[in-house]
């Protein structure tokens, strides 16, 4: 299990010495200055490496860049609208530059709109330290009050509805914002704010495209892609739905194992595969993430390894981002599956049988509070959740744990 850690280039607040002092192998990183269709230079490319591969005070660190996320697919390309020919066409270039640059793995979502859906970013836990939520009924006075979506109350329960109006009405101007804001930060691009406004016209393009209909362009897109990141030795790996069920009346195609099955039998090469993220699957209490290992462990090429504590037995429940070894997923099981699938493909003589891994998430404790770093990725954080996958790879690897 390679240990990686996400950074999002030199804007970053925890930058390459942080992670040299958190002693991770690897790099995941992206072009995200970039706009979603354009091509990714080699020039662009070696400039992220360079940039991995030094210190703040210029000398050399050894990290490398070892996967992408994301190389973002356009709207256009989910849709089959506009460019996204084009775009599909720009995408291989990138990755035949990724390629060439001696990158293997690339991690991407096809989720419509939305990147992933938070309501805060910030909520206080009992022991002082902060992580981010979903709250259902924050969500449905969102959707149905400050949105106002047609149709959106018919989307939840009658008791969340309720709950959502009489919150609604609590709230003074600025906690409406904040909310709105909270929710739009998952959108692409939404460092630029978002108006409500292109928030509706973003999901009026997804009126007419069904789940099936989703899927079906998933499935044209990889049958273009796939096949060209096999013959380049490349892994391509779709990250799950965040979190995994419908919300803003849009359709949902990553959210369980069986729609993973149904995509990657659809375009059955190894190179296609998944970007196991026990925390966006955990978030469903009829997804086992550990299940979901062994179901499909020969076509995982990246974990996300983070825990989500969910509040309900429903599909759609309110959740947050909980310690690393605790919440819905068992994460002891799930690293001794990981071990399990890696000894099983060190003995096929599986060249990629150490699955690069990085703590996903992390609570804000410790001098991570008032750092103001990307929300989900904070310095101590995330040590402290590596620190805990680490024990536990090591402990499953060590000699005593196979008496």
């Amino acid at each position: 299990m390679r240990q990686t850690w996400r950074w999002f280039g030199p804007k970053d607040l925890v930058g390459i010495d942080d992670m040299m002092q958190a002693g991770v192998e690897g790099v995941v990183s992206a072009l995200h200055h970039l706009p979603t269709g354009a091509i990714w230079s080699p020039q662009d490319i070696a400039q992220r490496k360079t940039e991995i591969a030094t210190r703040a005070d210029g000398r050399p660190s050894p990290l490398t860049w070892d996967v992408v996320e994301s190389l973002p697919v356009s709207e256009d390309i989910k849709k089959q609208k506009g460019d996204w020919k084009t775009h599909i066409a720009h995408w291989k270039t990138s990755m035949k530059n990724l390629s060439d640059a001696g990158i293997e793995v690339i991690c991407y979502n096809f989720m419509p709109v939305l990147d992933w859906t938070r309501t805060d970013l910030s909520w206080e836990r009992p022991t002082g330290a902060r992580c981010m939520r979903f709250d259902l009924i924050d969500f449905a006075a969102f959707d149905i009050h400050i949105l106002q979506r047609k149709g959106a109350a018919h989307d939840f329960p009658e008791s969340v509805v309720a709950e959502a109006a009489a919150r609604f009405a609590r709230m003074d101007d600025a906690a409406k914002q904040k909310l709105a804001g909270n929710v739009v930060f998952g959108l692409p691009g939404a460092a630029e704010r978002f108006t409500l406004d292109d928030v509706r016209a973003h999901l009026a393009e997804y009126d007419t495209i069904n789940e099936a209909q989703l899927q079906s362009h998933l499935i044209d897109f990889l049958s273009e892609v796939a096949p060209m990141a096999q013959d380049l030795g490349m892994r391509l790996c779709c990250h799950p739905d965040d979190p995994p069920f419908p919300l803003l009346g849009l359709p949902r195609i990553m959210s369980t194992q069986a729609h993973y099955e149904t995509i990657l039998n659809a375009v059955d090469l190894p190179a296609n595969g998944v970007t196991l993220c026990t925390g966006s699957l955990g978030a469903r209490p009829d997804n086992n993430p550990v299940d979901i290992m062994k179901a499909l462990g020969d076509r995982v090429h990246f974990l996300h390894l983070r825990n989500v504590a969910i509040e309900g037995t429903e599909i759609m429940n309110s959740l947050y981002e909980d310690e690393h070894l605790s919440g819905h997923t068992d994460m002891v099981a799930m690293v001794a599956q990981i071990v399990a699938e890696e000894a099983r493909r060190k003995a096929a003589g599986r060249a990629d049988w150490s699955i690069p891994m990085r703590p996903d998430h992390g609570q804000d404790i410790l001098d991570d509070i008032g750092r103001a770093a990307q929300p989900g990725y904070p310095a101590i954080g995330r040590l402290k959740g590596l620190a805990e996958l680490r024990g536990l790879y090591r402990a499953f690897e060590h000699p005593i744990s196979a008496r």
